[in-house]
């Protein structure tokens, strides 16, 4: 299921009913992220929705030629704030959707405020429990998988290096938006700046690659323009590069303007990979997750605990991979480990996360094996090359998820650890 897809449906069936005119959507500050998520602006201009409001506004003005769609979460706030707007109404007609169940009494309240009679229509926009897993019939039934994250606390441990994720760890991501505000030099236009893979085509065909990928994608895209140029024709050799090309030709950032977003969140990924050395906590992190050199790992924990470069974050959780991968090992020093993370001033709080993590997902409690002797055999070591200035990096990791799929793709599931229930074994399917 698309969830980005459905909620973009239902708010248009909330448009469609209203009819034709011009019309003002009243929302909360939580269903307004929700409409941000799943619309653009000029989108939902296109449908006639010409204003876009709060309903704990309290500025609002008298507009009686829109028409007033509510997208409302059933609160009790939010219902208060809608009496209040019916004995006093705003708009011509409204238009009520709650995004929950809402009380009868609620509702009752609601009627006795419209005593104006501006109500054409109040619905709930949920869907039905019973509903939640009614997929589209097949010749084989679906199958529910259900998981335990304690099954695999590495890999949520791990630094990723696809567009998406890394925007996600190093930048953070919220609502389909990019604050930029505190990166050096960042143009004013560029303080904040929306990713959604809806509206954005090049985020869209590139959220899943690496990062060397990206660096290349954005590369070749802005050499094509370049070759429109017959002047001006200078390398782009690395992401700095790129950056000093894009300020230099503002026809260029008026042009394509998604371009120059991608060259400036790509900048800011690769300064941070640089100054928190993730290269090298990556290749550390890769070693304890699919390795199996006790002797090695030590070592090169030890010695990245002691770089100050490497941001307390990162120290934490290459502890937590070290105490989950060698929980039981005889020679382990993860005592000595908490050790140098206090003498680097790591909070009490974050040192208290190690042990928390081999509680959550530890030996004891995880259901499979999640790492084997045979690991260090098996694994081949595979790097993508990227542009100058991103060097190589691991991804040797797979999650445990990958091969619990494939194990039931196959019927190989131990019904010890997947019990199964249905009418027929999970081997016949």
């Amino acid at each position: 299921m698309n969830v980005t897809l459905e909620v973009k449906q239902y708010i248009s069936k909330m448009i469609e009913i209203s009819g034709p005119g011009m019309k003002v959507l009243l929302m909360d500050k939580e269903t307004t992220s929700i409409v941000s998520v799943v619309y653009t602006q000029s989108e939902i201009l296109q449908k006639e929705v010409y204003l876009f409001e709060r309903i704990d506004s309290q500025n609002r003005d008298n507009m009686k030629h829109l028409k007033a769609i509510c997208f409302l979460r059933p609160t009790k706030e939010n219902v208060e704030h809608l009496i209040q707007e019916l004995r006093r109404p705003k708009y011509s007609v409204y238009f009520i959707y709650f995004s929950n169940v809402i009380s009868k009494s609620e509702i009752k309240a609601l009627a006795e405020a419209d005593e104006q009679e501006v109500v054409a229509e109040v619905q709930q926009i949920i869907t039905k429990e019973y509903e939640l897993f009614d997929f589209r019939k097949t010749e084989v039934p679906p199958l529910l998988l259900i998981l335990d994250r304690s099954d695999d606390a590495i890999t949520p441990l791990l630094n990723q290096w696809t567009y998406q994720a890394m925007v996600h760890e190093l930048l953070g991501l919220n609502n389909n938006r990019i604050d930029l505000s505190r990166v050096p030099g960042i143009s004013k236009d560029l303080r904040e700046v929306v990713l959604s893979a809806e509206n954005d085509e090049f985020y869209a065909n590139n959220l899943y690659l690496n990062f060397g990928e990206i660096g290349t994608n954005i590369k070749n895209l802005m050499e094509d323009f370049q070759k429109k140029k017959p002047k001006g024709q200078q390398k782009l050799e690395s992401i700095s590069d790129m950056k000093a090309f894009v300020d230099n030709y503002p026809q260029f950032k008026k042009m394509s303007g998604t371009v120059s977003k991608h060259v400036t969140v790509v900048g800011e990924l690769s300064r941070l990979v640089s100054e928190r050395q993730l290269m090298e906590v990556s290749e550390v992190e890769q070693e304890l997750a699919c390795q199996n050199d006790h002797s090695s790992a030590q070592q090169n924990v030890r010695r990245l605990l002691q770089n100050p470069r490497v941001s307390e974050l990162d120290a934490v959780r290459l502890v937590m991979l070290y105490a989950l991968r060698y929980e039981r090992h005889s020679s382990s020093i993860l005592s000595s480990l908490m050790d140098e993370l206090s003498r680097r001033g790591v909070s009490e709080r974050h040192r208290r996360m190690v042990q928390a993590v081999v509680e959550y997902g530890g030996k004891r409690i995880r259901g499979s094996d999640l790492i084997t002797p045979t690991d260090a055999v098996s694994i081949t070591k595979q790097f993508f090359k990227g542009l100058k200035g991103v060097e190589n990096v691991y991804t040797q990791h797979q999650p445990l998820l990958h091969d619990t799929l494939d194990q039931m793709i196959k019927g190989r599931l131990k019904d010890s650890q997947f019990p199964y229930l249905g009418a027929s074994s999970l081997r016949d399917r």
